[in-house]
């Protein structure tokens, strides 16, 4: 089966649909399935919206992330030290706040698959 058009709510082809499910309504989508040669039409609705505690809530900002600087890339450690990154050398990354990060050069450096460490460093 192939999604062939994702449509959002107040496009052309979601009016009826917007009616029927008002700001519950996410998107519409176009689906085909070739085998049986027909088209089928769906809709992402919202069916429960509820508050997080507020120990739950996580900002990215604070949380620490992994980054790699090659060993004689010095301009990038003293970076990472002064923006509050920690050493870990039994991994040898040094892990940072995202929120500082953010838009920098050390930014490319994230290791997306170093495994999780506690935000205490």
């Amino acid at each position: 089966m192939i999604t062939r058009l994702k449509l959002k709510p107040g496009q052309k082809g979601t009016k009826a649909l917007v009616e029927k499910y008002g700001d519950a309504l996410v998107c519409v989508r176009y689906r085909y399935d070739e085998t049986s040669r027909t088209r089928l039409k769906t809709v992402e609705l919202i069916v429960e919206k509820k508050e997080l505690p507020a120990t739950q809530r996580v900002s990215m900002d604070d949380a620490l992330v992994p980054v790699r600087i090659s060993y004689g890339e010095r301009e990038l450690g003293k970076l990472a030290k002064s923006m509050g990154g920690k050493w870990d050398p039994d991994v040898k990354l040094w892990y940072i706040p995202h929120g500082k990060i953010k838009g920098t050069e050390l930014e490319k450096h994230i290791i997306l698959d170093a495994g999780k460490k506690n935000n205490g460093a």
